[in-house]
């Protein structure tokens, strides 16, 4: 019964609008209490404890890191350089710059963890571009949205960090190396149906007409930005640095680009940069504490040996389990992040794991492909919420669009299924 009362007074407060991680440790802690009454609440001392272990891990440490990377790279003026330099590279013409803002937003995801952010990014440098060459706005937003869910699959991501965590057997460079062959497929299966629909529906026919940058000249201006993900997974594969320090050495090598090379970031604008990377660490650094109080009242509660033995025992098979997670985890995408969903999920599917003998690493890269998924599926998709912001457009004028992105994304994830090589193999290579 109170393992009952857990899941719905967690529900129940989502719906009310309690943010996550709150509703997260509300649920826990008062199931906690109420499992323990006979103890004079001496079992609340579990509270405090968890909230501190869930923190005290050494490799969350990256995440601020990496968050305050993206937003310095944000505002250093890396994006616009490295699409000039794709537009350089693959000229001008219909279905181009929806090409040139996957391409891009893939390379952002090898600096920064965050799909939001860099629909942000990708999305004021893109969209207006797009607009001027005669793309719709509902579909230039449906492309970036798409686009940026390809950041928590290529290294360094936020949510495989979180999962390392969670996951004994997962560490973070083995799961950096199992997302990089996937996040570069979904990134080219994005761009398949975004230029045929562009050349299909007669779009960006003013973008011929538009001057191509200069080759060397672009090539020069984005350099120290193609410098950035060769010198963080790189320095990691070199073993100069663990992920947990490569993060600090990018926050660095991005302060420097913005203040020596570009001089785009002045000294008064590091404390904006401080602030808003600092507020968003901290909400999610909070929601992962907090998770570890809800994390720690299942086990207590007894609730997942009964969940995963009701799955296990359901009759529908290795795949149809399977088939039923993706199902779930991607419906569940469309309302939560990538973070959250696995600190309220993972604990329960470890079991699962455990019990069919899946590798953790590939099952971490297929459940970010799910989440991955779900950022751009409307309607509360995470990642298309940015860029309709930014385009101007409501979430259901994209449907037309986003439709064909999201079968091709999922047509990776397929591969990756019955491929299972396509995440192992990498990690394996490096010996991880």
């Amino acid at each position: 019964m109170i393992a009952t009362l857990l899941f719905v007074a967690f529900l129940a407060m989502l719906l009310l609008g309690v943010p996550i991680g709150a509703a997260l440790g509300l649920a826990g802690a008062a199931c906690i209490a109420l499992a323990n009454l006979d103890t004079q609440w001496y079992g609340l001392l579990a509270v405090p404890q968890n909230f501190y272990a869930g923190l005290g891990k050494y490799p969350l440490l990256a995440i601020p890191m990496f968050v305050l990377v993206g937003s310095i790279f944000d505002r250093s003026g890396v994006a616009l350089r490295l699409v000039n330099f794709a537009i350089a590279i693959v000229g001008r013409g219909p279905g181009m710059l929806p090409l040139v803002a996957i391409a891009v937003a893939m390379f952002l995801g090898g600096i920064s963890g965050s799909g939001p952010a860099n629909a942000a990014a990708v999305g004021a440098v893109m969209i207006a571009a797009m607009s001027r060459a005669g793309y719709p706005a509902s579909y230039s937003a449906s492309v970036v949205g798409a686009a940026a869910a390809t950041d928590i699959l290529i290294p360094p991501s936020v949510a495989f960090i979180v999962y390392s965590v969670l996951v004994p057997g997962a560490s973070v460079p083995a799961l950096f190396a199992a997302g990089m062959i996937p996040g570069v497929l979904a990134g080219i299966a994005l761009m398949v149906p975004a230029v045929w629909m562009a050349r299909r529906h007669g779009m960006g026919k003013a973008e011929a007409d538009l001057p191509r940058p200069p080759f060397w000249r672009s090539l020069r201006d984005a350099s120290w930005g193609l410098i950035a993900p060769v010198l963080i997974l790189g320095g990691m594969r070199a073993g100069w640095f663990t992920p947990t320090e490569a993060a600090v050495v990018a926050v660095f090598y991005g302060l420097f680009v913005g203040m020596v090379i570009h001089r785009t970031i002045q000294v008064r604008d590091l404390f904006t940069i401080l602030r808003e990377s600092g507020e968003l660490s901290a909400v999610i650094l909070l929601v992962v504490s907090l998770a570890g109080i809800f994390a720690y009242s299942l086990s207590t509660l007894g609730v997942i040996d009964p969940v995963t033995k009701a799955i296990v025992n359901s009759g529908l098979g290795e795949y149809g389990v399977l088939a039923l997670l993706i199902l779930m985890l991607v419906t569940v995408g469309m309302f939560l992040d990538g973070v959250s969903i696995f600190l309220i999920f993972v604990p329960l599917l470890l079991p699962i794991v455990q019990y069919y003998k899946w590798d953790p690493v590939w099952f971490g890269v297929i459940l970010t492909l799910k989440v991955a998924l779900g950022q751009f599926t409307p309607p509360l998709a995470v990642n298309l919420m940015v860029s309709c912001r930014i385009a101007g457009v409501p979430m259901e004028s994209t449907v037309r669009w986003v439709g064909w992105m999201l079968a091709s994304m999922a047509f990776v994830m397929v591969l990756v299924i019955a491929f299972p090589s396509l995440a192992t193999w990498l990690p394996r290579v490096l010996g991880y």
